[in-house]
């Protein structure tokens, strides 16, 4: 019998590079169409004409815990040079109770732009986290 409840966002996962990894929160699967105005001078409107133009990519985020022993942010960062960049396809997919994909956004050509590690302080109890930065050339998205 199948319910009728929307998703649930706490259960996904994240593959880059052949390699699962667990991360606290993903941000920023959005893509938007810019907007071109246009109006010939004849026009009899007192007001431009939209058409749709090129799509926008917001970049991505993502946060985890930092790990003593997991250095593969910055790796990754440390091999993007001028005119050398190691780009990689990420998908994140959206899992249901069987752990199976429900939603997929699958992107395009990514690198990492900026890396953020933990803030410190000396009276906190929170976990570490480290995040990072991520432009690309395209994003999908896939309903299962």
């Amino acid at each position: 019998m199948a319910t009728n409840y929307p998703l649930v966002k706490f259960h996904f996962q994240v593959e880059w590079g052949g390699t699962k990894i667990g991360f606290t929160e993903v941000s920023g699967l959005d893509v938007e169409t810019e907007v071109v105005e246009y109006r010939h001078g004849a026009s009899p409107e007192y007001s431009k004409i939209k058409m749709p133009g090129m799509q926008k990519f917001s970049n991505l985020t993502l946060k985890r815990g930092t790990f003593a022993t997991d250095n593969e942010y910055f790796t990754w960062w440390n091999s993007v040079k001028l005119n050398s960049i190691e780009r990689r396809d990420i998908t994140i997919s959206l899992l249901n109770e069987e752990h199976a994909p429900v939603i997929t956004w699958k992107v395009k050509n990514a690198w990492p732009t900026k890396i953020q590690s933990t803030d410190l302080k000396a009276d906190g109890n929170e976990v570490a986290i480290e995040s990072i930065e991520i432009v690309h050339e395209g994003l999908t998205i896939q309903n299962e």
